[in-house]
């Protein structure tokens, strides 16, 4: 198929020029032969036979071919310096831009100088002198000159129009991608927006949830205080209840001391009537109240002493249970690490949980292991740990008959692990302990002392 007609002219230098170079006479004189009117005054100048100078044509990049496709000419057919233009040139149309269609110029009969120079010498000129034959050669060179140079303008024009063609894809290209950016920058945008609007949806739902919280403590503040003051209500009605209770008793106490008053006052008449009968009277009341005030007393002590005793029950049931859950762990322990010494679940322990104990032996003991270790303890190093907000530990250590220490035990912490592992460390440190006595050896294997330790100066226990 054919190819586009070429594009408008481009102007442009010849080659010439742009390299830098002058035109001598024979380009000047080849300039005039451009035209068909200065054709004939050039032949006539010449003074030669030759034909008349045709218009010649521009370079040809395509031609027909029989088949109708357009076809390059060889580059041989070309001039040496044409020919290296085209092929410098043709690489760089190919590479620059792809969707390009290939310029072509409509092909021209080229007048051919070497033809008209035969055709010269075939006639009788050929006698002629050497000046003419020189005047027809320099004639030749000017038209080869004047067709590179056609060529050479031809493949500027073409170089021209592929670059004006990069310019308007790399605009196009341009465009495309400041259009994809603005796509771009609208999604991103839009996506901006939502997370605001998610942002903004998840405050207002903090916020419901923020208040519903607040209302729910209210709720619940509002009942406390409810809750509080009628419990205030039952205390106030408790105690005045109790004031009456006490104001009848001082009552009937006051109403008993006045019948009790008049029955002395009476008695005291009637004894003064009969002294005689009354005194043994007399003797015989106070005996009966004597007795009465004894037997009251008795009363009282053994109330008393039942209460004493029920609280010691307490207390020892208490201790019994505690031991028995110590005892039921520390043998389940025992089952599950045979290495544990068997005194660990049977042996004979006594619990000294106070500073009192009627066991007088055993509070002897505790005594003097307190003040082991109280008077054996330097601080150093726990000052710094002390300065801390911190409980008085509870410790319960556990000493076999022997002095060895068998186990420590929290029962309080004191809420700082320094002070914590600083009691372990004094305690072992101190071991062994003195042995028990034969007594207190008699009856137990293993004594349990719970003290609270309490550190300033020094270490005191309680």
């Amino acid at each position: 198929m054919l190819l586009d007609p070429a594009p408008p002219p481009v102007q442009a230098q010849p080659a010439a020029a742009r390299a830098g170079l002058r035109p001598g006479p024979r380009a000047t004189r080849s300039a005039a032969a451009k035209t068909p009117a200065t054709a004939p005054a050039a032949a006539a100048t010449a003074d030669l036979p030759l034909a008349p100078a045709a218009e010649p044509a521009l370079p040809v990049l395509a031609l027909a071919s029989p088949s109708g496709a357009a076809v390059a000419p060889p580059l041989d057919a070309l001039s040496p310096t044409v020919a290296e233009e085209a092929r410098i040139t043709a690489p760089i149309a190919a590479d620059s831009t792809p969707a390009l269609r290939p310029l072509a110029v409509a092909p021209a009969p080229i007048a051919s100088a070497p033809a008209a120079v035969v055709r010269a010498a075939s006639t009788p000129a050929r006698q002629a002198d050497d000046p003419a034959r020189e005047a027809a050669a320099m004639a030749a060179q000017q038209m080869a000159q004047a067709e590179r140079l056609r060529m050479a303008e031809q493949a500027e024009r073409l170089r021209m129009a592929e670059q004006a063609e990069r310019l308007r894809q790399a605009q196009e290209a341009a465009e495309q991608r400041a259009a994809e950016q603005e796509t771009a920058a609208r999604l991103a945008a839009a996506e901006a927006e939502r997370q605001a609007a998610a942002r903004e949806a998840a405050a207002r739902e903090a916020a419901a949830r923020e208040a519903a919280a607040r209302e729910a403590a209210a709720r619940e503040a509002a009942v406390r205080e409810a809750a509080a003051r009628e419990v205030a209500a039952r205390d106030a009605a408790a105690r005045e209840a109790a004031a009456r209770e006490s104001a009848a008793r001082e009552s009937a106490a006051r109403e008993a001391a006045a019948r009790e008053a008049q029955a002395r006052q009476a008695a005291a008449q009637a004894e003064r009537e009969a002294a005689a009968q009354r005194a043994d009277a007399a003797r015989q009341e106070a005996g009966r109240q004597e007795a009465a005030r004894l037997a009251t007393l008795r009363a009282e002590q053994a109330r008393e002493e039942a209460a004493r005793l029920e609280r010691r029950q307490a207390m020892g049931r208490q201790l019994n249970e505690e031991a028995a859950r110590r005892d039921a762990a520390a043998a389940a322990a025992a089952l599950q690490d045979p290495r544990l010494p068997s005194s660990v679940s049977t042996a004979r322990r006594a619990r000294l949980f106070g500073l009192a104990d009627a066991n007088a032996e055993l509070v002897l003991y505790a005594e003097a292991w307190a003040r082991k270790v109280q008077l054996n303890t330097r601080l150093d190093g726990l000052r710094e740990a002390l300065a801390r907000p911190h409980a008085d530990p509870v410790v319960t250590v556990a000493i076999r008959s022997d002095g060895s220490l068998e186990s420590i035990s929290f029962v309080r912490s004191s809420g700082v692990p320094e002070i914590d592992e600083a009691v372990r460390r004094i305690l072992q440190s101190q071991v062994p302990f003195t042995r028990f006595s034969p007594a207190l050896e008699r009856d137990f294997d293993v004594v349990e002392i719970r003290r609270t330790w309490r550190f300033d100066t020094a270490v005191r226990l309680y």
